[in-house]
């Protein structure tokens, strides 16, 4: 995981519009914000990031 992809994570989480284990909406939410890394990244890494917001680690 990049630092870009964690800050948007975060920027995403701060935002209190989705659960973030709702994985479709935060995409959702990247695409808006034009985190197009993010929306990227999620695709190919659900276990890291599930492992992300359960614990903090990358």
């Amino acid at each position: 995981m990049t630092q870009t992809i964690k800050e948007q994570i975060l920027e995403i989480r701060g935002t209190g519009l989705t659960n973030m284990f709702d994985v479709n909406m935060v995409q959702r939410l990247a695409y808006e914000h034009d985190f197009y890394e993010l929306v990227t990244w999620l695709e190919e890494h659900r276990k890291e990031y599930v492992r992300f917001i359960l614990t903090g680690e990358e």
